[in-house]
């Protein structure tokens, strides 16, 4: 909104520094502060409404350090993170924007199906909770609407040099003949010097004009797979959040790239117009992250629930997608795939050696993972921190393949 309002002021009357609205980086930089502030500021109203309101977390005795003291605290505080989020980039971003109405979509619907989640557990004593049915229902019809925009959408486009490579890009490189608009179904493929990966090559035997209906198919299953991640890791105070931000500082830097055409002729990675609006996006959720962090943090004073760890995990997947960077989510999201995995390892080998042996046997001591360090007597902040520091080399890692190829 502010984005509209200051560029009148500036076009019609000259107003003094309205001009600089038009500075991504600026209106990003506002965007993380009034997240952080909302998250602060009014998050410790919305903990004591939450708390009046008697929505607590019932947790079962799993025999695990600190959890029996944790009975009682307030959850669905994933609410306090879908508004910090929402409302600076209501303020900050252009709303035409077909990538930031999909974000905002995408952090609604997810943010949505996990409040049913939580209500089903808190206010009608369901411990299950929505049935995992109507769960993945939500998630592909989500992949859907999706992977539906970025393929059909007209504003959606790669940009692609036409003309030699040594020819020298200026500011005025957008107006120029330098460029020309693609449709193609691409991604990125991680350390690879031509690292331009076309869906259509991915099943040979399916005419070019089908590739749309694999494309889809990819969209729900990252989707899908990326909020069970993120749903999966929110098992400990402060890992979901934490995870989340640092990966939202790496989108951020894709983001910025990937829309700004002499960073990505330079970098030699694709140029995807209007993309550059996201790091408005991305700075909301990273000051939402870090502002529940201050309350989510050990010992917590709240929990996301499934409001926030879906809605985060849905966003981070969309994210990818957009920037098409979603062949390096192994990497980005490790976290959560290394989370996902121990769930499935887990019950995969018990029911395997049940068969066998007659007896289920486990590979954990618990699973997801971080619940094995915690049977393992470590302190729940040290697995925390730990999970970080990975967190961010994994960060460290996927931007280097800007240029490690």
């Amino acid at each position: 909104m502010f984005y509209y309002l200051f560029n009148y002021l500036d076009t019609e009357f000259d107003f003094l520094g309205a001009g600089v609205f038009k500075y991504i980086s600026f209106r990003a930089v506002l965007a993380a502060i009034l997240s952080l502030a909302l998250s602060l500021i009014w998050g410790g109203k919305i903990i004591r409404f939450i708390r009046s309101k008697q929505i607590g977390e019932s947790v079962r005795d799993l025999g695990l350090h600190g959890q029996i003291e944790k009975t009682g605290t307030p959850t669905m505080g994933g609410i306090m993170i879908l508004i910090s989020i929402i409302v600076p980039t209501l303020l900050f971003a252009k709303l035409d924007n077909v990538y930031i109405i999909l974000l905002l979509v995408s952090a609604l619907w997810m943010g949505l199906i996990g409040f049913l989640d939580d209500y089903i557990k808190v206010f009608k004593k369901n411990k299950e909770g929505l049935k995992g049915t109507f769960k993945v229902i939500g998630q592909i019809t989500l992949g859907l609407i999706v992977g539906g925009v970025l393929v059909f959408n007209d504003s959606v486009v790669i940009r692609k040099y036409i003309l030699s490579t040594d020819m020298q890009v200026t500011s005025t490189i957008e107006s120029s003949n330098v460029f020309t608009d693609q449709k193609d179904l691409i991604t990125t493929i991680p350390f690879l010097k031509n690292n331009e990966f076309d869906y259509s090559n991915l099943l040979s035997f399916i005419p070019e004009d089908y590739t749309w209906i694999v494309y889809m198919i990819v969209a729900v299953f990252i989707i899908t797979a990326v909020s069970n991640g993120a749903n999966m890791t929110d098992g400990i105070d402060g890992l979901a959040a934490g995870t989340s931000a640092i990966i939202g500082v790496t989108f951020l830097i894709f983001a910025y790239v990937s829309g700004n055409a002499i960073f990505s002729s330079y970098l030699n990675i694709m140029f995807i117009p209007n993309s550059g609006e996201i790091v408005v996006f991305c700075a909301a959720f990273v000051g939402a992250c870090i502002g529940f962090l201050w309350y989510n943090s050990y010992p917590a004073q709240v929990f996301m629930g499934d409001t926030g760890s879906l809605m985060l995990g849905g966003v981070i997947a969309v994210l990818a997608l957009t920037v098409r960077k979603e062949l390096l989510l192994p990497v980005i999201c490790g976290i959560f795939l290394v989370e996902n995995l121990s769930v499935m390892l887990q019950v995969g080998y018990f029911k395997y050696t049940r068969r066998k042996y007659g007896e289920g046997r486990r590979i954990f001591k618990m699973a997801p993972l971080h619940h094995h360090y915690q049977k393992m007597a470590i302190h729940e902040s040290k697995i925390v921190t730990r999970f970080w520091i990975v967190g961010i080399l994994l960060a460290i890692l996927a931007v280097a393949t800007l240029k490690l190829r």
